[in-house]
């Protein structure tokens, strides 16, 4: 019974949680079928007076929203291929190759994480702009292919909890040390390519700041450009932009949904120790 009573309280306790994480974009959601006046009514209700489907086809007829879409898209999976091919490779030679000055690069990468993105916005833009990159999607792109800090630490602390033995049988048996890096190591660590897959679909896809520095040509906005035009060029309709937000969230959470499992995988088994 008491076992019985713990597991209901636990469930309970994890439903009112789960409620308020996803109360937000209920609320988005809801208010997406609203007219703007609706929304805004007092005394304010969760759910539509009235039913409103025009909104999402109002939405993407006042800007180019597939547009922005398919230049989000490229971003996104160009940004994803490059932090997925190259963290690795970063976070295995830091945690299972033997070099001198290893452990200063981890410092100091580590270290990197504590650098203010404000701090170098300037720096940045000055650089792509003398090489004449600003307003192409290099800027955006680019760094991926450099790794991303904190992507590093969590997949160099996977590698550190494989056994050094998996690698020196591979190494006995005559494999070079990138096939024991492609045979051994990068096929145990799928579920944190998981983790840090998802977290980079969500910044490149989300971000805002990096495409307001480099691009100013409308035909090349991404979509979380397009939504701040669609707020300062129109009259502010609540209710349509938040249908076009839903849109926006909704390959997130598709993303997510589909790889849960392996999420939660490796953020467990990221922190183990050998």
């Amino acid at each position: 019974m008491k076992k019985m009573i713990s597991k209901i309280l636990f469930f309970a306790l994890v439903a009112i949680l789960a409620l308020i994480f996803i109360s937000p974009f209920m609320v988005m959601a809801l208010t997406s079928f609203k007219t703007n006046n609706d929304a805004f009514t007092i005394p304010v209700k969760l759910f539509p007076r009235q039913w409103v489907k025009e909104n999402y086809p109002a939405a993407f007829a006042a800007i180019p929203y597939f547009k922005y879409m398919g230049n989000t898209v490229f971003i996104t999976a160009i940004s994803l291929i490059g932090q997925l091919l190259v963290t690795p490779m970063v976070a295995y030679s830091l945690a299972k190759i033997k070099w001198k000055g290893a452990d200063i690069i981890s410092g100091l990468v580590m270290a990197t994480m504590m650098i203010p993105i404000t701090v170098t916005m300037v720096p940045l833009y000055k650089i792509y702009s003398k090489l004449g990159l600003t307003n192409t999607y290099v800027p955006l792109i680019l760094p991926a292919f450099f790794g991303k800090a904190y992507y590093i630490v969590i997949v160099r602390q996977f590698f550190t909890g494989i056994p050094n033995s998996l690698i020196e049988a591979g190494k006995i048996d005559g494999a070079t040390e990138f096939q024991r890096y492609y045979k051994i190591a990068l096929p145990l660590c799928k579920p944190v390519l998981t983790t840090i897959g998802i977290y980079a679909f969500l910044d490149a896809w989300s971000d805002y700041l990096y495409p307001l520095i480099f691009i100013t040509k409308p035909g090349m906005y991404t979509l979380s450009l397009g939504l701040q035009q669609y707020m300062s060029e129109y009259s502010v309709d609540w209710a349509r932009l938040m249908a076009a937000a839903v849109v926006f969230v909704l390959p997130v959470i598709v993303c997510f949904g589909i790889f849960q499992k392996n999420f939660v995988e490796g953020i467990a088994t990221s922190g183990l120790k050998a």
